[in-house]
């Protein structure tokens, strides 16, 4: 069964292309790991909630947006085995010594699809 996990971060609005290359560099190692699928969204209307929102979730400041994510994997079990994969790369320790965004703010999860159309 698909296993997808899903990001939500705050990028600041200046890092854009820098954020994108970022991605485009990881990209290629995501897949060479068993991602099967990268979907990278950057904020287009992202509405303040009356009691929470997306950023307010990861504590975005005026001059960030937010970026919405995900990665898609054949099964929990490749997600699982790629994420020690990751762990353990250094290229992926050395990308993340240079993150065009606060990490510590970032938000993520793995999900079961229940529906998908």
């Amino acid at each position: 069964m698909k296993y997808v996990e899903g990001f939500v971060l705050a990028v600041p609005k200046a890092n854009k292309e820098q954020y994108l290359q970022h991605a485009r560099q990881a990209l290629p190692i995501f897949k060479e790991m068993g991602i099967s699928r990268v979907v990278e969204c950057w904020g287009d209307d992202v509405p303040e909630g009356k009691v929470t929102d997306f950023r307010r979730a990861v504590q975005a400041a005026p001059d960030e947006e937010v970026v919405f994510s995900w990665f898609e994997y054949s099964s929990k079990e490749v997600r699982d085995a790629v994420y020690q994969k990751m762990m353990d790369d250094p290229r992926m320790q050395a990308m993340s010594k240079n993150m065009p965004f606060d990490g510590k703010r970032m938000i993520f999860g793995g999900f079961v699809p229940i529906l998908d159309a």
